[in-house]
């Protein structure tokens, strides 16, 4: 059977709704006949009508964040230190060899929205796909949220991960795992009902903040992850290579051979 690629990475584009307002990426479109001024200014004597179909080139100018689209985490994003006390390494610092590894994936697509995923629901899905997980394997999470990406109420959809599922799966050699939701944490709006319940504040990003005691990656606004089996996959996800960055966005793909 021949290797088969499957894209999990999401669009950057204009007035798709998948980041909170003054967070969402804009790009600025230059085309063959825009630029011709550009082009002639490096030749002088250079008419557009020498150019053939009178064009220059296209190219874009871009205003991101480094978690606009599929992007990869770093330990740094999440606190200043990981693995209990040592400086969080940045996504320049990230190894490569997390980035392409045998993955599974988890389908928790029957959790409600808000819902924070325990370390017993990790254990019954392992033991409905029949797997256990091994060192280093990345994990991706089918969530609900993967289907209302684009729409206005994609930022409030799909489970998170919880504080105790996330420390299983790095108690066990995880350290790259990812997600097709905004977040790899339970949506805000949801957990911001809960914390004003009574104010715990440790219910904040607790899947996140488990980075603190084990460093670790994860992916999010993951793409296309029903279209996967449970396992027999390959992830390859090496992140843009920011200096001192937070994240960096990647083209996420999955290898089945």
């Amino acid at each position: 059977m021949p290797r088969r690629l499957i894209d999990l990475s999401t669009y950057l584009e204009n007035d798709v709704p998948s980041d909170p307002p003054g967070f969402q990426p804009k790009i600025e479109y230059i085309d063959h006949h825009t630029s011709v001024p550009g082009l002639t200014a490096f030749f002088p004597g250079l008419e557009a009508e020498d150019l053939p179909a009178g064009e220059a080139w296209a190219y874009e100018r871009v205003e991101l964040i480094t978690h606009n689209g599929t992007h990869l985490d770093a330990p740094y994003h999440y606190a200043s230190t990981m693995d209990n006390g040592q400086r969080a390494i940045t996504i320049d610092e990230v190894p490569l060899e997390w980035c392409l590894q045998p993955a599974v994936k988890f389908d928790f697509t029957a959790f409600d929205d808000g819902y924070v995923v325990t370390a017993d629901d990790v254990r019954a899905e392992l033991d409905r796909i029949g797997h256990e997980l091994a060192p280093l394997e990345i994990v991706v999470v089918n969530t609900r949220a993967g289907m209302r990406y684009g729409h206005e109420d994609y930022m409030n959809r799909g489970c998170g991960m919880g504080y105790e599922a996330t420390m299983f799966l790095l108690e066990r050699g995880v350290r790259l795992t990812g997600t097709d939701g905004w977040s790899w944490d339970a949506p805000f709006s949801h957990t911001a009902i809960r914390y004003e319940a009574d104010h715990d504040a440790s219910i904040i990003w607790e899947g996140h903040k488990a980075g603190r005691d084990i460093g670790y990656c994860h992916l999010e606004k993951l793409h296309n992850l029903e279209a996967l089996p449970a396992t027999g996959f390959t992830v390859a996800c090496f992140p843009v290579k920011i200096r001192g960055a937070s994240a960096g966005w990647t083209r996420a793909v999955a290898i089945l051979d």
